[in-house]
Parts: C-alpha cells; structure tokens; sequence
C-alpha cells in the first residue's frame, strides 16, 4: 500500500561499484496471491515457504482471513493456511483494503463473484484510480452485481450470486487478472466456465488450479487461441507450496549487472515461466550475458540461478508479440535501452498506460531528466542509447514516481549507471512489492 498520509522519503541512487556474490529476491508475486486464495478454498491445511511478504500480498492475505480462512505465519518463515472449501467463504464483516494491490482486487472479485455475498472493496489513491471494468463485465454476466466509483473504480462493492452461470468469455485484451478472476468464478460455479485466450498470457493460475485438484484443460483451437476450461464446484485439496523467486524482482538485479561495469552477480531461485521471462530472453538479443545455472522445476514452475555478467547492448526492435510475457519489466528494460548502443523500439504497451501509474508517460519523464534520449509514442518509446556512456543524472532533481513501486526501482538502476546518481523522489511504494530491495542491493554492491 502507498502511504501518502506519511511524508515521502526521497533516495539517491549512484553505484558505489560492482555488484558481485549470490543474492536471493523475494517469492513471486503472482504465485504468493494465487497460493493463499486457492489454499483458502482447499479443505484442511496448505503450507507455503518463500511467500512474497509484502504489502499487496499481505492484502490478500487479510482479506482471506475476513472471509473465515485461518491463516498464520509461523516463526521458520512458512504460512500455514486453513481452508474453507469451495463455497466456504463468509461474509466480511467490514470493506477489504486492498492497499495498492490491482491483483488482489481483481482475483478477489472474481473468487467472490460465485459466493453470495457481498463485500466492499477499498483501496488507496492510484489504486481507485485504476479501471476494474474489464474484470466486472465478464463476472457480470456471470450473475454478480457491482455498484463502482463512476467509471468502474474503487470504491466498488460487490454482490456475490450462487449458484453462478457458467459463460463462455473469449479476452477482448490480453490480461492474465481477467483470465484468472473468470476461472476462479469459475471454481464455484456448476458447469463448465471457458475461457479462449487469443493472446498467451502467464499461466500461474492454470498450472495452481491443476496443482490444487481442480479439473482445468488447455487447448489451442485452429485459429491458435488457448481454449481453457474448468469444471465448477470443484474440491481443492491442500498442498504444499515452495514459491519461486520473482522474475519481476530478479529483473532490476539482471539489468544493474548487465549496465554497471565490473559486476557478475548471482540470483537464486528465480522463476523462469515462460509467460513470464520474456525480458531475459530480450536482454539476450541485445547482446546480454544471462547464464541459467541448475534450471529445475519447483511445484510445476520451471526455476533456475541466473549468472549475470557485466554487457554492452545493442538497441532492437521489441517483438510486440512478447509484451504479455513481460509487461510489468518495460520500465527497467527502457533503463537498459538507454544505455544500449543505437535505437530500441518498443511497440503494442498500451496496457502500461493503466498500471500503477502511466508508466510510458513516467518512464518518458524520468527518463529524460536524467540525460536518455527518449520518444514517447502512443503504445511505446522509442530509445536512442548512450552507446555504455554512464547517464548524466538527475542535477539534484528527483524523478517523479506517481507512488509507482516499479518507477521507483527502475530509476534506482538509472541511478547506478549514471555519473551523479539519480534522486527517487519518494521509496516508500517500493515496500508493496520488495520490502528488502535497498538492503539487498546495498548487500550486493559490498556497502
């Protein structure tokens, strides 16, 4: 959750030298929130180590709990969860803060949508910003009831209906929190719920569902649209979970290696799922040293030790088609382009205009103050690189996140690979997805 009520606390970022040795980033963020509501409708105990312990995750974890899931952190770092059962849920007694968390919001409204119940759902400023109409039209036709802030925003109260109607829904956009709130309407609801996914989109919640007990196919139709089906009022059985190391996290570590001269840096346990490890797989076209080293499966994810080396890169032309795999990783990837030599173009990201902030319109910004030559276009920017040249810098003025946890973390890495560092005008956002960014890289750079 942001916390605009507390003063904001600026940073400046400059390297201080190579980063080197073995760091470990947080659990995945997009596992941590599927593992708690899926274990909160399993019947009996789940466990889960490496749980994402920040503040959109913990969220949904208290939203859990108000809907009568006993959830518990033990002392060796492992959450122990007692479900309910599909169809278990009650009602909250008061709203569900949802902090900053578009993910928790969007996955609870469809988990709830099949339960007949109604609740509240708050959050804070950029979240009730944040447009949730495309999540509450396919879970109203499947018999749920919402009253929003004009224009579909929070605060939005929702009116639960059991027995659901199982629908057909075939993704107007590419989103992997509308997908995922349909199938988990879907859990609750008799019938077959479907799901046609024109564009491939990360698939943790496919692969969890499976992993809990829930009857779900996969198909690719002759048009080569993904045709997902889940048979409703399923019985979840409780698992034990290792959640991978996020790709997300592990981003902003891979691209200050690639940039700041001298560094070879291992991170361990990241998570390699191919619909979410598109900006390694771009790094290396632009010429970057990412090593897998002992690739293994962890609870049906695919997970490896990345070895990164110091690069020079070259500017490509983005393939469009690889945005869905990496959409949340385009802000460092413009850092990385900036210091690339020659022009890299990116293209088909309008989805970033709705994130936390308008990142293509705050990346442009912040960018551009501190010495990149940057384009902005409609759906991208266009980056004509340094050619390895360090950025000039901020010139004592902060870059403006928009309480942006993935602003604030990418201009910390232009920070590192500029000659007189870059201010970050407020790190507090950076708590809602990597409490221990600023120890782990302080740990990394031997400060």
């Amino acid at each position: 959750m942001s916390h605009p009520s507390s003063p904001a606390i600026p940073r400046q970022f400059i390297a201080t030298g190579p980063l080197t040795g073995r760091i470990r980033v947080p659990g995945d963020k997009s596992i941590s929130h599927r593992s708690l509501m899926l274990s909160a409708l399993a019947v009996g105990e789940s466990r889960v180590t490496g749980l994402l312990e920040g503040e959109d995750v913990l969220a949904t974890a208290a939203a859990m709990r108000a809907m009568g899931a006993q959830i518990e952190r033990q002392a060796d770092g492992e959450w122990r969860i007692h479900g309910v059962g599909v169809g278990g849920l009650m009602q909250p007694r008061t709203a569900l803060d949802m902090g900053n968390s578009g993910t928790s919001t969007r996955l609870l409204m469809g988990l709830l949508a099949s339960h007949a119940l109604t609740a509240t759902f708050i959050g804070d400023a950029s979240l009730s910003r944040r447009p949730m109409g495309r999540v509450i039209e396919p879970l109203s036709r499947m018999g749920a009831d919402f009253t929003g802030a004009p224009g579909g925003t929070l605060p939005l109260t929702m009116r639960g209906i059991a027995p659901a109607v199982p629908i057909e829904y075939r993704l107007p956009v590419a989103s992997a929190q509308v997908k995922s709130a349909v199938l988990l309407a879907g859990l609750n609801t008799p019938g077959v719920t479907t799901v046609i996914e024109p564009v491939p989109t990360r698939d943790h919640s496919e692969r969890m569902l499976r992993g809990f007990g829930a009857e779900l196919t996969v198909e690719i139709d002759e048009a080569g649209a993904r045709v997902i089906r889940l048979t409703g009022e399923a019985e979840l059985r409780p698992q034990t979970i290792v959640v991978p190391g996020d790709p997300s996290s592990a981003a902003f570590f891979v691209v200050a290696a690639l940039l700041v001269p001298g560094s070879d840096l291992v991170i361990e346990n990241v998570g390699l799922n191919p619909t979410r490890a598109g900006l390694f797989d771009v790094l290396r076209q632009m010429g970057g040293a990412i090593e897998e080293v002992n690739r293994r499966d962890v609870g049906g994810e695919p997970v490896a030790d990345l070895r990164v080396r110091h690069s020079a890169l070259t500017g490509i032309e983005v393939d469009p088609a690889i945005a869905p795999s990496m959409i949340d990783e385009f802000p460092v990837l413009f850092v990385a382009a900036a210091l690339a030599k020659g022009r890299t173009v990116t293209r088909g990201l309008d989805e970033l205009r709705v994130k936390e902030s308008d990142r293509i319109a705050a990346m442009h910004a912040a960018l551009t103050l501190v010495g990149a030559r940057v384009t902005e276009a409609e759906d991208g920017l266009i980056i004509d690189g340094s050619d390895g040249e360090p950025l000039s810098g901020g010139n004592n003025a902060a870059v403006s996140t928009h309480l942006d946890h993935r602003i604030a973390m990418s201009m910390a890495m232009a920070g590192l690979a500029s000659r007189h560092g870059v201010t970050v005008d407020d790190t507090r956002p950076i708590a809602t997805s990597f409490p221990t960014f600023e120890a782990l890289l302080a740990g990394a750079m031997g400060t």
